[in-house]
């Protein structure tokens, strides 16, 4: 089970790992965003050099919160509640933060009970 934070405004903050072409593999903070509902995870551009990821498309065109944008589209692995998958990841040049999208959400549960400081990331099981 993958065990989050909440930020100092409610943000909903979750370690994860990304899992470079040569094995390396790096902890990282990511955002959770239900607002991302185009993908999986979207990272800056800066943060690919070390992971290596195969691009398997070129400039996708993306609504964010700070308008449209624009994106190439990564092979990424990353690791998740002890589990590894391989996803496409938004990169892109303004990305502040790594942000989890609420694709995530067709194969995890999401627990939050704030009053009692729960935030939980949770593989489902399939049926």
């Amino acid at each position: 089970m993958g065990v989050g934070s909440f930020g100092d405004n409610g943000e909903l903050w979750f370690e994860i790992q990304l899992v470079a072409a040569n094995g390396d593999m790096f902890s990282v903070e990511a955002l959770f965003d239900t607002g991302f509902t185009a993908g999986w995870l979207a990272i800056n551009t800066q943060d690919l050099e070390a992971l290596e990821w195969l691009r398997i498309a070129a400039q996708i065109s993306m609504t964010t919160a700070r308008g449209e944008g624009q994106f190439n589209l990564y092979e990424g692995r990353v690791i998740i509640d002890a589990t590894e998958f391989v996803i496409p990841v938004h990169v892109g040049d303004d990305v502040p933060d790594t942000l989890m999208g609420s694709a995530w959400l067709d194969i995890m549960q999401l627990l939050v009970n704030k009053p009692q400081g729960i935030l939980t990331l949770e593989t489902l099981q399939p049926n």
